[in-house]
């Protein structure tokens, strides 16, 4: 039996002794310490101990949101900005949702009020994600007594709605003309103070992330071997520590490495960041270049995807790109691939064990078809 005191404070100790456990905890509410005792007295009944009293002051999904990112602060994984992003996100919307009442019908309603508002498929899938991996932390970690199964109706629900799936794959590459269009602009603006030009021309030359570039160091510079360390590249799984040396070679039309060399003329010194600029302030002066310019639909992450394409249409395989660009799964290294159907033509001259000289000399009839 569960004896409740008030103390002197005002807040209340809850004593339980059942079954020869003891356990003592200290609310400052009443129904919370009489919720606790009706928890911890079931559980001793199942042969289990009583949940903490942290754990049991859990009462909505904002609380499970606050446990996550803290358990993950305190294991040295705090959430970036991405999924910061999402997990605001999520609790402004459904932070005050009582745990037990998060069921499917309101993961439905949520999904539809998102869609409303815009979200897209990708977006309200990746809530939906984040939801279920929140509550499934909370019961693998701290035993809460919580089912996941109307996240997944909810997410089966959705998709049949059409309102969770795959994105759009963008197939957009810029053309030589664009691209000229934009160096001009850039080389013409007196009041941008960043080498633009150079930038977008590493960009391609190396298909690397925004941030990437703007993030690569002197230090990670390997002179003789022609190399860049590539530090905590973006990845699923676990980004930090993931780190990649990539070449700096020619292969995409522009020569990394000469553009690196320029680089370092250009400040004066080769210490601290290769590229030492704000990586929005990169943004934002590539989206006004667009628009003076006339360049429609044209994202720098654009960029990446020309850069990856290009080293296919110079002949190289999925292996090789991918230790350029970092992908592990090669199925997302497909998505950034859109080659043009003109380079068809170099790979197979590139690669013809014979040419027009050798057919003819073999006896093999070439048709003029002028």
């Amino acid at each position: 039996m569960a004896s409740i005191t008030k103390l002197p404070s005002g807040a209340y100790r809850v004593q339980i002794r059942r079954k020869g456990r003891y356990a003592s905890e200290t609310f400052l509410r009443r129904d919370d310490a009489h919720r606790w005792a009706r928890q911890a007295e079931t559980l001793v009944d199942q042969g289990q101990p009583p949940n903490r009293s942290s754990v049991a002051r859990l009462h909505t999904f904002g609380d499970l949101v606050d446990l996550h990112i803290a358990d993950m602060c305190a294991v040295g994984k705090p959430p970036r900005r991405s999924k910061a992003a999402t997990l605001t996100t999520l609790k402004r919307d459904l932070g005050k949702e009582k745990i037990g009442c998060l069921d499917r019908h309101k993961l439905i309603e949520y999904g539809r009020r998102r869609a409303d508002l815009g979200a897209g498929p990708v977006t309200l899938g990746i809530d939906i994600g984040v939801i279920k991996m929140i509550m499934t932390h909370a019961a693998a970690v701290h035993g809460l007594e919580i089912s996941v199964e109307g996240v997944d109706l909810a997410r089966v629900a959705l998709k049949r709605l059409g309102l969770i799936g795959k994105g759009i794959e963008r197939d957009r590459r810029p053309t030589t003309a664009e691209l000229n269009r934009l160096f001009l602009r850039f080389d013409k603006n007196a009041r941008l103070t960043m080498p633009m030009t150079r930038i977008v021309q590493f960009a391609i030359a190396t298909a690397l992330r925004l941030d990437e570039i703007c993030q690569a160091d002197w230090s990670d510079l390997d002179i003789d071997g022609r190399m860049l360390l590539v530090r905590d590249r973006k990845d699923p799984r676990n980004k930090a520590g993931n780190d990649q040396r990539i070449p700096l070679f020619a292969a995409t039309g522009y020569d990394a490495w000469a553009l690196v060399m320029a680089q370092a003329k250009y400040l004066g010194k080769v210490e601290g960041q290769i590229f030492p600029y704000n990586s929005r302030s990169v943004g934002t002066a590539f989206r006004r270049a667009c628009a003076d310019a006339d360049v429609r639909d044209l994202h720098f992450h654009d960029l990446r995807h020309e850069g990856t394409s290009r080293l296919f249409e110079v002949g190289l395989s999925i292996e090789q790109v991918a230790l350029v660009t970092g992908h592990k799964d090669w199925k997302m290294l497909r998505r950034y691939t859109h080659i043009r159907p003109e380079a068809l033509h170099r790979l197979v001259e590139a690669r013809a064990p014979y040419s027009e000289g050798t057919l003819q000399q073999s006896g093999v009839c070439l048709v003029d078809l002028t």
